[in-house]
């Protein structure tokens, strides 16, 4: 499938996604949202794509979010019929629910607005040590309505979301270290190969036990604890799999496992 706003590369099991927009810090307008989500598409049908690592071409965006250049030439309500047509919403991630294979966000630099709500949706996040993180839509008369107002009180301290929330105070990445809501900060030129380390750490794994992990991570947010169901459908997958034999026998075996992901 070909791109004109973004680059996908694909090795071995890893699918690496590039908004490749650097002309204008990466902005997404509809058009890239409705690529993205695509490419997502692609990734989530695909049974030999086992991890995605998100990023942004060039040193100076991983995204700036909405593109508001679009959006004033072409009217906010027309930007979001566009939008809503789009399978995953804005950046084809922040209302994508169905795909629960790791996503890895490798931020090389502004994550502001709907590039920090993509950020968000991710299930690690590594920064460049010069990435800076931001919801600076009300500065714009605009609010974080692609989750971000949702997910960030749920993935820090309520007084600290607020602050980024309504005062559209940014942060650092050394402070998202301390927050708690990036996994590494490192420089920028170790960035994708610490993404790409990451992504073959979580390949140790059995890919259907990652799967089942964050379905059942993710789904079991809304359960109490007495409440919970046995199983989720990619567990009963799991338990069904060849690789679920594979494990066992690799570890009695004493050799590395040969996953096959089904």
């Amino acid at each position: 499938m070909s791109y004109e706003l973004i680059i996908v590369e694909k090795k071995d099991h890893v699918t690496i996604v590039t908004i490749n927009r650097p002309d204008v810090m990466n902005a997404i307008s509809p058009p890239t949202s409705a690529e993205l989500s695509r490419a997502f598409d692609e990734f989530s049908d695909d049974p030999e794509a086992w991890v995605c690592i998100v990023t942004g071409a060039g040193d100076r965006a991983f995204t700036a979010g909405n593109d508001l250049k679009y959006q004033a030439e072409h009217g906010g309500e027309a930007v979001g019929r566009e939008t809503a047509k789009v399978k995953g919403g804005f950046g084809g991630i922040t209302f994508r629910f169905d795909c629960f294979k790791p996503f890895i966000a490798a931020v090389n630099g502004f994550a502001l607005g709907g590039g920090f709500e993509i950020a968000l949706a991710c299930d690690i996040i590594i920064a460049a040590e010069h990435a800076t993180f931001g919801l600076p839509e009300p500065r714009v008369g605009m609010m974080a309505g692609a989750l971000g107002v949702h997910r960030l009180p749920r993935q820090i301290p309520y007084h600290l979301a607020m602050g980024m929330i309504l005062a559209s105070k940014r942060i650092t990445a050394q402070q998202a270290m301390q927050y708690g809501l990036v996994n590494e900060v490192v420089p920028l030129e170790d960035l994708i190969p610490t993404a790409e380390n990451w992504a073959a750490e979580i390949m140790k794994g059995a890919p259907l036990s990652i799967q089942a992990s964050k379905e059942a991570a993710i789904k079991g947010l809304s359960y109490p604890l007495e409440q919970f169901p046995k199983t989720f459908p990619i567990q009963e997958a799991m338990y069904r799999s060849e690789d679920f034999i594979e494990g066992p026998r690799a570890f009695a075996e004493k050799r590395p496992p040969q996953w096959k992901g089904r």
